[in-house]
């Protein structure tokens, strides 16, 4: 006869299915709030349905925050990174000529938390929200001794329906011109490099004041990515903007070379704005040179438009009007798909 052994559940292992469940109940009215006409099916089932109407193009694509996580857990703050990766999402098939339908999102933990993953989802509708797009589903993953107690990580996935006539580096030529849009700090990129100089090199915690900005720390480096779905919406409905660049991992050099085509050249002058604070003891810091800084993070820079020449003050006028700044920060010319960085001011 076997000796009688201790009942290992579950939970026993680390993964509380009751707290899953109650995390879900919590979640329906999120999802809910960001329900279209679109939309069928009830949430719960085993995949979201959205019904197209035409003969549309979609766009689809997938992106993380990366370290910003990190940030998220020392400030003890969880409702912005899931604003921030629908942003993200959002921008990067703008790019596309996208406007979004659907997202859904993956997160994934070692012990489920489930005031943390309502508060991360709360961000994720938000963004949604404002971006006129549905929450359609996701998946929350507890996987204990894959991530350690406390530890999570966040995946969105997007899909969007071309209606915006952009064209790409198709479009491009030289003598047109480069309309920078502003972003609002780090955005989702660059973040191990910000941890490792500001809370390693500085011994700064999130309560600590960010150096020249009146803020702390957690305030600083969690600000939200911005969306441009809006501020470009109306310029790129009319044909104005032939090529757009959303500047993430691989900086300002490693995006904006993706819509050059191989015959031109981007020209950037980096002292057509300041980076701001942030940038600036970063680069300090750092000790990194221009190649590098602007070929990591955004430098202040969140979206780059290609507009013909003549469209350009119109297009600024647009943008500001939806109430982000824009300037006039380089230009095309013939040459074989680089991005020169200059000092002309």
């Amino acid at each position: 006869m076997k000796p009688e052994r201790d009942q290992f559940s579950y939970a026993d292992a680390g993964v509380d299915i009751r707290a899953a469940e109650g995390l879900t109940k919590r979640l329906a009215s999120l999802v809910a709030s960001t329900r279209s006409d679109s939309v069928r099916g009830d949430f719960g089932s085993f995949g979201g349905r959205f019904k197209l109407s035409g003969d549309p193009e979609l766009v689809a694509s997938a992106d993380g925050v990366g370290t910003k996580v990190l940030v998220a857990r020392s400030a003890g703050r969880h409702d912005t990174v899931g604003e921030d990766l629908v942003n993200h999402c959002v921008n990067d098939i703008l790019a596309e000529g996208a406007v979004p339908l659907f997202f859904l999102d993956y997160f994934a933990c070692g012990t489920l938390e489930p005031d943390v993953a309502f508060d991360v989802v709360s961000g994720i509708a938000r963004g949604c929200r404002e971006n006129g797009c549905a929450l359609l589903g996701g998946e929350t993953a507890e996987m204990p001794g894959m991530y350690d107690p406390g530890d999570y990580d966040l995946a969105g996935f997007i899909v969007g329906r071309v209606t915006l006539p952009v064209p790409g580096r198709e479009g491009v030529s030289s003598g047109d011109l480069l309309v920078a849009l502003p972003s609002s700090g780090l955005h989702t990129n660059g973040y191990s490099l910000a941890r490792g100089i500001v809370f390693e090199r500085l011994g700064l915690d999130t309560d600590d004041e960010y150096p020249g900005t009146g803020e702390s720390v957690g305030d600083t480096l969690l600000a939200v990515h911005r969306s441009y779905l809006r501020p470009l919406t109306v310029p790129c409905e009319r044909g104005a903007i032939r090529a757009l660049a959303h500047i993430t991992g691989g900086g300002i050099t490693g995006n904006l070379s993706r819509v050059l085509p191989a015959d031109c050249d981007a020209h950037v002058d980096v002292e057509t704005w300041s980076p701001g604070p942030v940038f600036d003891l970063l680069a300090r810091e750092s000790g990194l040179g221009l190649d590098e800084l602007y070929g990591t993070l955004n430098m202040g820079v969140g979206m780059i438009a290609v507009v013909p020449p003549e469209e350009a003050e119109a297009v600024m006028e647009q943008v500001r009007a939806a109430g982000t700044p824009a300037f006039v920060c380089g230009e095309v010319s013939m040459g074989s798909g680089r991005v020169i960085l200059e000092r002309a001011g």
